[in-house]
């Protein structure tokens, strides 16, 4: 699929999203405060639709949705802060060296 066909499909998704979360929040009594996270899942949900592989996608997708539960049931990641950051960075530098690996064995 071309790139701009896929820049094209993600713009879509991210505009039809939040023309949602704006609905919901004018219309619930949910707030955008609550709903945003849902933007970054889809923004990893359109990338993952352009290549299934892709990390960053995966990676995206996952922190909205940690974000969506901190937000909807009010989990205090604050206690855990100290431990998430690290771990994130030492898991994406040992994904950065695997795939610079994998690509240097091709």
């Amino acid at each position: 699929m071309p790139s701009e066909k896929r820049n094209i499909i993600t713009g879509g998704l991210i505009l039809i999203t939040l023309g949602v979360l704006i609905f919901i929040h004018k219309t619930t009594s949910l707030n955008f405060g609550q709903t945003w996270p849902v933007l970054l899942i889809v923004i990893g949900i359109g990338t993952l639709i352009n290549n299934a592989r892709a990390p960053e996608g995966w990676f995206i997708g996952a922190v909205g949705v940690v974000f969506l539960v901190v937000e909807f049931f009010r989990y205090d990641l604050y206690r855990f802060s100290q431990y998430i950051l690290p771990a994130i960075l030492i898991v994406l530098g040992v994904f950065v060296l695997l795939r610079r690996r994998k690509k240097g064995s091709k």
